[in-house]
């Protein structure tokens, strides 16, 4: 439950931050922070004193926040599966079942590019 209410805070702290598309001037805030920073503490106090109050409305609220937790995980793993199918190297699937390979590279592929010079086997010896 304390999780939703930072996440529900800082995306409200985002969201208020964030410049407005629109071209209408936007009028000067009446309140200064000293009050905002008042009022956000009473209100994080009030909210702690919530399920204390209302018991039935926050057994349903953290029913409600588990069931949206497990439709979260679900979406992400539909888009993480979609996101390896398209970008992942395709190696094994999340399910478990490897991927046949394409085996498209040649032998003189897999042979290193570049050797350097071979030692000489005496120093005093002139290079071949």
């Amino acid at each position: 439950m304390r999780f939703l209410l930072r996440v529900a805070f800082w995306l409200g702290v985002v969201l208020v931050l964030l410049p407005s598309a629109g071209s209408d001037p936007v009028p000067k805030p009446q309140v200064g922070a000293v009050d905002a920073m008042s009022a956000a503490k009473a209100a994080v106090s009030d909210i702690r004193g919530f399920c204390e109050r209302q018991p039935d409305a926050c057994s349903v609220g953290s029913q409600a926040a588990v069931v949206i937790g497990q439709r979260a995980q679900a979406g992400a793993k539909m888009l993480y599966e979609f996101l390896n199918e398209q970008f992942g190297p395709g190696a094994v699937a999340t399910t478990g079942a490897v991927k046949p390979s394409q085996h498209t590279l040649k032998p003189a592929d897999l042979e290193p590019g570049w050797r350097g010079p071979l030692p000489r086997r005496d120093p005093r010896e002139p290079p071949a």
